[in-house]
């Protein structure tokens, strides 16, 4: 799966932080059905939605991405 690492890395997160993904969902915007498409890496993340993860769980985006995109796919 390609996003795996990406996926466990924003549970790992947001467990961290304490949310739930009920919660974490309010705070994004977003259904909890897409938040758990990405926390299971079958969904593509778009690179807003992935700044303000990483935003809202008071990370940096590389921290939150890791390796998960080539060079040239990350944002600049």
């Amino acid at each position: 799966m390609e996003y795996e690492q990406l996926a466990g890395r924003l549970r790992a997160f947001r467990k961290l932080k304490g949310y739930t993904q009920h919660e974490l969902a309010q705070r994004l915007g977003i259904s909890v059905a897409v938040l758990g498409s990405l926390e299971r890496g079958t969904r593509v993340p778009e690179i807003k939605l992935l700044d303000q993860i990483a935003t809202a769980l008071e990370v940096s985006y590389d921290e939150l991405i890791g390796d998960t995109y080539p060079a040239g796919k990350q944002r600049n």
